[in-house]
């Protein structure tokens, strides 16, 4: 075998999206000086290269005279369902520090003259606590971050992918047998297709949200997400199944929230060609067109799927666009040039129009509507080449966000493999509803969470380099060997990922069946053993890293599938942003047949979080725990600091 380059490091940051360029900031500022953040490019991932109509960061309220506390913004997020409460008080809690620190990096949060942090409410929020600077908010935070990387002269590796997380077993506390596992570095490959080893007494592992599982998916296409290396590594996680989903366009990846669907646009379906027999399909489902437009309108304050509003609600509206595409096999388009058929602001619901007229919108068309609330909208598509005065949008139902993930205590330390820190959308804290833009949020506590834990518990270095050398080299062989083999499969590793995402799109996604559950996870595991001992195609360097990076996701897609086959089989019902089918389910709508007929939610299951343990291909447990509640803490002064000067609160 040839030489392979071999690192040592204290801190190995996995992605270099803002929850990890956090992690990196504060790990530095908090003395850890040894870091290096791997990831494909600095420009990359989701954080920055996604966004939405005006994207929201969500955080205790810092204006007005209206009252908030963390223990009150905790309940918000408890009151989400099967979220544990600790996790709850300590976003709550992190939450200023975390924004105002990226108010201090430049971040230009908008306040009044008085100093005032102003404020929106937000889907889930009783309160003003959201924030937003436009549609690129994330980005925004990902260029102060990256900067301030740079000025601390923080090592930064690009053009790698992490393929393999190293682990091993400590020895346990009475000498006999093994103890917990933990990290001890990872195998990458970089754009040339070579592999490297890392060394690390601790791995932050900030890969993103599972991008790469869906077909129809609104994660920027150079995001895959990286939850199955952990998974393949043992990692436990929890609530799986408890994803987003939205209306977004396909040819740009973007939301359509927000103005997009305040300004009311035409709904057009056409046949596969994307100009043949246009028609506004939505009309035949609502009692007049009035309250078809308000419902319309109404997507823009609540755009995620809900299962609770498919029935005479705002969801209809994606429910009929999923099955106009996927279904039916047509295309959908979102024309903000002319009027909906029958479109009048005297025939709106009274939020609605009063919204508009209060905008000083009450103009002839959505594309004029749009132009005066929202100029930056339009502007958006411009950037990549849509001009939405001169062409319909195409649109789809497509996967946004896991609420789920992998499983960490209160400090983002992975619940079962040690010296591990998931933080950003790959942690899981989060259950069924979440406010609007709290996942921003998350990801900044994570980093300040793991950040401290590992400067104050986790600072020495434990890890043999010499054995993780030999670990290393054996994965590589082991990789190298495959991707041999792979020489004469008969797919590429293109149509690989296709069949998987396609698979996720349509058992995994928005509209579940339990009745076919069973087949679809044995098509999962069939498909992951199948490409274990075939490999794929690799004509070329990038041929061996896309074919690498199907390993973990086609292992994490059989993974998720368990779970919503076992949370389904469970009867949680529908929930969240996903419904289930069953012909002895309520009817959706008198005019769809009786195989659109839901299973309600079992609300007890909002009292509990499902929890998922991997040991390999095929052994994956699933159980239901109930939710920890919201901690009662000792807050008298004098024991609270003692606490804290001594370490404690680490424990």
């Amino acid at each position: 075998m040839t030489h392979i380059p071999f690192t040592v490091v204290h801190t190995l940051i996995l992605g270099s999206g803002a929850a990890g360029l956090a992690a990196a900031v504060r790990l530095r500022r908090a003395g850890v000086g040894d870091l290096l953040i791997v990831t494909e490019g600095l420009e990359m991932g989701t954080s920055i290269n996604t966004g939405s109509d005006k994207q929201t960061y969500y955080k205790m309220s810092l204006c007005g005279d209206e009252a908030d506390c963390p223990l009150a913004m905790a309940r918000t997020y408890f009151d989400g369902g099967s979220m544990h409460g600790d996790l709850a008080l300590v976003e709550a809690s992190v939450s200023a520090r975390a924004f105002l620190n990226l108010v201090d990096l430049g971040v230009p949060f908008p306040q009044d003259g008085f100093g005032q942090f102003v404020g929106y409410k937000t889907d889930h929020d009783p309160r003003r606590r959201a924030t937003s600077i436009g549609p690129y908010t994330s980005r925004e935070m990902c260029r102060a971050l990256i900067g301030e990387v740079r000025s601390l002269e923080i090592p930064v590796r690009e053009n790698r992918v992490a393929v393999e997380l190293l682990t091993e077993a400590a020895e346990a506390a009475d000498g006999a047998g093994e103890g917990e596992r933990r990290v001890v570095g990872a195998v990458l490959i970089d754009s040339d297709g070579r592999f490297e080893i890392v060394a690390a007494e601790n791995v932050v592992f900030a890969t993103g949200g599972p991008g790469g599982l869906y077909q129809a998916s609104v994660y920027p296409a150079v995001h895959t997400g990286g939850i199955g290396l952990a998974l393949m590594a043992g990692a436990s996680a929890q609530n799986l199944p408890e994803s987003q989903f939205g209306l977004a366009s396909t040819r740009f990846r973007w939301n359509v929230s927000g103005t997009y669907m305040q300004v009311v646009p035409r709904f057009v379906s056409t046949e596969a060609d994307g100009q043949s027999d246009p028609r506004e399909f939505l009309t035949e489902f609502f009692p007049t067109p009035g309250a078809m437009h308000s419902k319309v309108f109404l997507k823009g304050y609540q755009w995620p799927f809900d299962a609770r509003k498919v029935v005479d609600g705002s969801s209809l509206v994606d429910l009929l666009v999923y099955r106009e595409t996927v279904l039916e096999g047509r295309r959908v388009f979102l024309d903000f040039r002319t009027e909906p058929d029958c479109f009048s602001f005297d025939a709106l619901s009274d939020e609605a129009r009063t919204y508009l007229e209060k905008s000083d919108a009450r103009l002839e068309t959505p594309i004029a509507r749009l132009a005066k609330m929202n100029p930056g909208a339009i502007g958006v598509y411009a950037d990549h080449g849509i001009d939405l005065t001169a062409e319909p949008l195409e649109i789809a139902v497509c996967a946004q966000h896991n609420n789920g993930g992998l499983a960490g205590n209160r400090w983002w330390e992975s619940v079962n493999l040690k010296h591990l820190f998931p933080i950003g959308e790959v942690n899981g804290s989060h259950g069924v509803s979440r406010p609007g833009g709290s996942a921003l949020n998350a990801g900044q506590v994570g980093a300040i969470r793991a950040a401290d834990f590992i400067a104050h518990r986790y600072a020495e270095k434990t890890v043999d380099s010499a054995r993780v050398r030999e670990l290393g080299a054996a994965v590589v062989e082991r990789l190298e060997d495959w991707l041999t083999r792979g020489a004469g499969a008969l797919e590429s590793w293109a149509e690989t990922r296709e069949t998987f995402q396609r698979r996720m799109s349509r058992s995994g996604a928005q509209i579940r069946r339990v009745e076919e559950l069973d087949e679809v996870v044995e098509q999962a595991w069939q498909a992951f053993e199948s490409f274990e001992a075939a490999g794929s195609q690799c004509e070329k360097n990038a041929d061996r890293i896309e074919a690498l990076r199907n390993r973990y996701l086609c292992f994490a897609h059989a993974v998720y599938l368990e779970a919503i086959r076992d949370a389904l089989g469970a009867g949680v019902g529908s929930r969240g942003s996903a419904i289930v089918l069953d012909r002895q389910g309520e009817p959706i709508h008198e005019k769809l047949d009786d195989a659109w007929r839901i299973v309600p939610e079992d609300l007890a299951f909002r009292q509990k979080v499902l929890e998922t343990k991997v040991d390999g291909p095929r052994r994956v447990t699933n159980r239901w725990v109930p939710r920890r509640e919201i901690p009662e803490e000792d807050l008298w002064f004098e024991t609270a600091w003692q606490r804290f000067r001594e370490g404690a609160i680490f424990e």
